[in-house]
This record gives C-alpha cells, structure tokens and sequence, in this order.
C-alpha cells in the first residue's frame, strides 16, 4: 500500500520530534527535556508538537510503537495458509531487517528505556501493542468460544518473547537478531508442549 504525500510529510513530522527528542534526551537527561526544546530542535511549533504527541513521554517512545504497529501489518500482510507461528516468524523476520538501526541509536534507545520517568509510558505502549497483537492473532485463529482469550494470551506470550529478544540483543550488542528471535519463537512453540 502506497501513502499519499499528505502521510508521507505527517510521518516525517512524526520521525522527526523523535529524534530530536531522542538526542536532547540523550544530551541533556529526560529530567530536563520540554516540549517546547523538542518542537525547537525540530524546526516546528509547540502546537505541531501537540498534534503529534501528547507527552514528552510519547516522542521519546514513538519508535517503540512504531515498531509494533509495523509487526501488526506484517503479520496481517502474510499469506493466509501459512499457520500463525510461520506468519508470526515470517513478518519478524521481516521486521527486523526493516528496522535494523545503527548501534549509536540503539545505545541511545537502550538507556532511555531504562529510565524511571519512561516507565509509565513505556507500559502504555507495550499494552496497545498486546491489544492490536491480539486482534492480527484472533484474525488468523479458528473461530470458537475460547478464541479471543487465546489470542490475547498469544499475543502477551509473543511480546514477551520479542521483548526478551530485544533486551538480550542490547546486552550483547548483536546487530542481527533474525538467529536469536528463531531460537527464541521456537523456544515459545516448543515450550508449551
């Protein structure tokens, strides 16, 4: 699916209060960061600001989120024969060569997740993720009584299962985690036998 000019321009507006977020955060501590230091840093009003994010909070965790809707479209984008766990491997698969950043930037991702201002945020946004994770699960599921319950359970299982990945790739400072998210699905498939 193509976007419009329109989208094209909001979600550079959008990329780019994160990462001026990102770098004043990095430089000067999220303590001190203000909104109105991010819209300066990123050449545009207080209130366009506001159009994008409702928090400091948010921008500086725009790319969490955006990773997580980005998983929610591949996932729906796989082919409907392929079961959930290939769908599930496929479009991680393909998430991760999309969103493979540089190691300054992760270093960068890394300490911000780790502080406690960030924490509140940071849950909101995991939980978002799990709910529209379990609405691209339950679509792939045969329909039953126990559907919804085992798509949310799913759903909460894999996140983990991703998020792990993620802190594990950090504190190793691995670049290609396709290898370690294998092992780790795997791990999950099999784990529940």
């Amino acid at each position: 699916m193509t976007t419009g000019l329109r989208e094209r321009k909001k979600a550079a507006t959008r990329q780019s209060l994160h990462d001026a977020a990102v770098l004043l955060a990095a430089e000067h501590g999220v303590e001190s960061l203000t909104v109105e230091a991010i819209a300066d840093a990123a050449t545009v009003s207080r209130r366009t600001f506001s159009n994008y994010f409702a928090s400091k909070e948010q921008a500086l965790l725009h790319h969490d989120r955006a990773r997580t809707v980005r998983l929610v479209e591949l996932i729906r984008a796989r082919p409907a024969r392929e079961s959930l766990m290939m769908a599930v491997i496929g479009a991680a698969e393909q998430h991760c060569t999309e969103f493979a950043a540089d190691p300054e930037q992760e270093e960068r991702y890394r300490a911000l997740r780790l502080h406690p201002a960030l924490l509140p945020e940071l849950v909101a946004t995991y939980a978002a993720a799990e709910r529209d994770l379990a609405v691209a699960v339950e679509e792939r599921l045969p329909a039953g009584p126990d559907t919804p319950l085992r798509a949310q359970i799913l759903a909460a299982t894999l996140l983990a299962a991703f998020r792990v990945v993620g802190q594990t790739a950090l504190e190793r400072h691995e670049r290609d985690v396709v290898d370690l998210l294998r092992q780790a699905l795997t791990i999950t498939r099999e784990g529940f036998r």
